[in-house]
């Protein structure tokens, strides 16, 4: 199959890449950021050019895989909102135009927003909540929801919208990675929330099966069980910090701390937890490491030094 990927570039995004290619699959890659060495068609163009449009009509692919979305934590203000909802759009009307098949929107499960009248598994058909306390995920719910409207606007399109919870592993990559990185990672005083994760490596099989199985509609995606912060930042090695709430959102970023924006403050007083039984009852899957080996995956990679 001929597959594009649009955020081919990134970390986990080469890691699906490279997998598919040795699937046997046909797969060109696009993106803003270069990647030199990569061992397949590669395109450094912005999603949001008029070069990504004639990419997609030299290629003709067959399936697209959207992976080209950021954090705020990576790129702030107004350039995040164009490139999340404007690369969205952009990619979903070349995927029409062009006669791909197959679409995957590649989401996260923050889409649902962390507060305190928040079920404990969050279900597919779920709105967001919360946006009012974290703006920063603005722009990324509303790419989400554009993927997902694809599935009546664009029925010709099968398309595949995944929440995919945090992911863990020796890249490093990621918002949970990126959190833990320090000696000191904080909690708010009073408050222990359960941390959703799965390993890098259940990640890419996660993406591989859908291209495989081709599911339509949103689905949320989870490894094993969700687990304590406390006990996560106990396995990765790191010493927790009990920062009262008044406090915390003027710490971060400071002291040691991590940077975050103060919205993320909820997500350390409230759990983030999907249930994905739909996902792994389309395609099959299931994760193959447990919680404490993503951990220990991690904290290998990035041990503190003595």
């Amino acid at each position: 199959m001929r597959i594009l990927i649009p955020g081919a570039a990134g970390i986990l995004a080469r890691k699906v890449a490279l997998r598919l290619a040795v699937d046997g699959h046909e797969v060109v890659g696009m993106d803003r950021r270069p990647w030199p060495e990569a061992p397949f068609e590669f395109h450094e163009v912005d999603v949001r050019k008029r070069a990504a449009e004639d990419v997609f009509r030299k290629v003709r692919p067959q399936a697209m895989i959207h992976m080209a979305t950021v954090t705020s934590l990576v790129v702030p203000g107004e350039e995040r909102y164009q490139i999340n909802l404007g690369g969205t759009r952009a990619v979903f009307e070349y995927a029409r135009a062009y006669g791909v098949e197959h679409c995957v929107f590649v989401g996260r499960h923050t889409f649902y927003g962390a507060g305190p009248s928040s079920p404990l598994f969050h279900t597919e058909d779920e709105p967001p909540m919360e946006l009012n306390r974290f703006p920063e995920l603005a722009d990324l719910v509303a790419a989400d929801l554009y993927a997902a409207s694809a599935l009546w606007r664009f029925p010709e399109l099968a398309t595949t919208v995944l929440r995919v919870c945090y992911t863990l592993g020796p890249s490093g990559h990621g918002t949970l990675s990126g959190f833990l990185r320090g000696r000191l990672v904080p909690q708010v005083f009073g408050f222990d929330p359960l941390f959703q994760f799965l390993h890098e490596d259940d990640f890419v099989r996660a993406i591989v099966l859908t291209i495989e199985k081709r599911p339509r509609g949103v689905f949320n995606v989870a490894g094993p069980q969700a687990l304590p912060l406390s006990t996560v930042i106990r396995e990765a090695g790191r010493t927790h910090i009990l920062v009262p709430e008044f406090i915390i959102s003027r710490a971060l970023g400071r002291f040691g701390l991590p940077n975050l924006p103060a919205g993320a403050v909820g997500h350390l007083k409230y759990p983030v937890v999907v249930d994905a039984r739909a996902f792994r009852q389309q395609t099959g899957f299931a994760h193959e490491h447990d919680e404490l080996a993503t951990i220990r995956s991690f904290r290998e990679a990035f041990p503190l030094p003595e």
